[in-house]
């Protein structure tokens, strides 16, 4: 826990030593979603490893203000008002309504604020203003305000380019004929009513999506901050775009210590579509699979690796979290009177071991490989009733402790009560095993399981517990 957290930065290409501005206060921002539609996984996997990085660096003893945006204005919102026959604000509020339902479930509960863009169309003015002022920024009459890439040298900095590539994440909102430069995007969009606008010194009209951010952000945090997240997709335009401009309009740089990208999310090898069927919202995944199997399915895999979502693999995540709570219920058993000190030695290695994993880049695919490693050495150590009372609190309190962190073991589930009648059925089924009566002690576990409970014989007696 001594040691100093380090964390790949984007804008390095390497992994730097974590350092906030001031000191253990760290201002993070977070690329929030466009309402227009339901969320998908992709949203789960991006705002999942956000979630368990802020708790981590809390855990670590840092004062973060999380910060979120809501976009609730753009092209697609407009466009699906449209079609639905209502207005853009109101589409926008429903998706919010579902999209903060969705990271309720799933547990995401770190974020300090959520910001709507449309609240703070008075910073979004401002910024253009200044922006024009200083000579990055240009009207083009009938069209909008855009920025001039060419004013700024040090454009495509963050990505390493300055052209668009197939799978970035643009706005229409950006494509005029008469841009100085293919890569100019729209600060301010002019238009008129029934369209949403707002009057600005410049000419009524609503914001471009890339000025939204900054003008949060330097509301919450001013012209620089610590770190700033969001996925692959969106390095490019939009996040070299939030440089350009509040870079031009401070003269300080960098704008961000840290830039974080999240690896990008595909089902079943494909990337996800609506039109090919592979489309998955989080609440249709909710329906047949706990949050708790959702956020290990993410976890497990580094934030900025890619990731494949299958039925197979959620099989396989299943197991894994059944076998830690498993673990965690043959722990209440262990009752030696003496502490062995290989014991001691082997949860003092798994705790060093762990957070020094997760200093390593949030690595947390080696700090669970750290934990599974700890589970299968102590499992041995269960068989033959080698540990204390005292290590068996001490280990159930480290997976208290992680499990805050990230949300991946269902407490409630493992520590419920076997109700009498189910300890009753047990108790007749391990009567009829003694008797050899195999086929009346098959139907009391059938009827078990239809009750929600499951048995496992083992060694040392029959291990009952819940399925819900």
């Amino acid at each position: 826990m001594k040691k100093n957290m380090k964390i790949y930065n984007t804008l390095s290409n390497n992994k730097d030593e974590f350092k906030p501005i001031k000191g253990k206060n760290v201002n993070l921002f977070v690329c929030g979603p466009t309402v227009y539609d339901y969320s998908h996984i992709g949203h789960a996997k991006n705002y999942i490893a956000f979630d368990s990085f802020v708790k981590y660096l809390r855990f670590k003893g840092y004062k973060v203000f999380y910060l979120q945006n809501i976009t609730d204005l753009d092209d697609k919102i407009i466009a699906r008002a449209r079609e639905k026959g209502v207005s853009p604000k109101d589409l926008a509020l429903a998706f919010e309504k579902e999209y903060l339902a969705d990271m309720k479930l799933l547990g995401v509960n770190s974020v300090s604020k959520y910001a709507r863009a449309t609240n703070y169309i008075k910073e979004i003015i401002s910024q253009v203003k200044r922006l024009q002022e200083k000579g990055y920024a240009y009207k083009i009459d009938g069209d909008g305000i855009y920025y001039d890439i060419g004013k700024f040298p040090n454009y495509g900095k963050l990505a390493g380019r300055t052209a668009l590539e197939a799978e970035d994440a643009v706005s229409r909102i950006d494509y005029s004929k008469d841009k100085k430069n293919r890569g100019d995007f729209c600060l301010w969009k002019f238009c008129e009513e029934p369209e949403p606008t707002w009057p600005a010194p410049f000419g009524n009209g609503r914001p471009g999506w890339h000025i939204e951010d900054t003008a949060i952000t330097e509301k919450f945090f001013g012209p620089q901050y610590d770190v700033h997240g969001g996925a692959r997709d969106i390095i490019f335009p939009h996040h070299e775009a939030e440089i350009s401009q509040m870079e031009a309009i401070s003269g300080k740089s960098p704008l961000v210590r840290y830039w974080m990208h999240v690896g990008f999310l595909t089902v079943n090898g494909q990337k996800m579509s609506k039109s090919t069927g592979n489309f998955i919202t989080i609440s249709d995944l909710l329906k047949r699979c706990p949050a708790n199997l959702i956020r290990f399915f993410v976890v497990k895999n580094l934030w900025r690796s890619p990731v494949d979502y299958s039925e197979s693999v959620m099989i396989e995540v299943r197991a894994a979290i059944e076998k830690i709570e498993d673990f965690i219920r043959r722990l209440k058993t262990q009752n030696n009177k003496k502490s062995s000190k290989e014991i001691n030695v082997l949860i003092k290695n798994l705790k060093n071991n762990f957070y020094n994993q997760l200093d390593d880049d949030f690595n947390t695919p080696q700090a669970f490989a750290v934990l599974f490693d700890f589970v299968k050495n102590l499992n041995q150590f269960m068989d033959k009733d080698s540990i204390s009372k005292k290590q068996s609190t001490d280990i159930n309190k480290f997976f208290q402790e992680i499990n805050k962190i990230f949300g991946i073991i269902d407490f409630k589930k493992v520590n419920k009560a076997i109700p009498a009648e189910i300890k009753k059925l047990v108790k007749d089924r391990e009567q009829h095993r003694k008797d050899k009566n195999w086929q009346k002690s098959d139907e009391l576990r059938h009827e078990i399981e239809k009750n929600g409970y499951l048995v496992e014989d083992t060694d040392k007696g029959t291990i009952v517990k819940s399925t819900f």
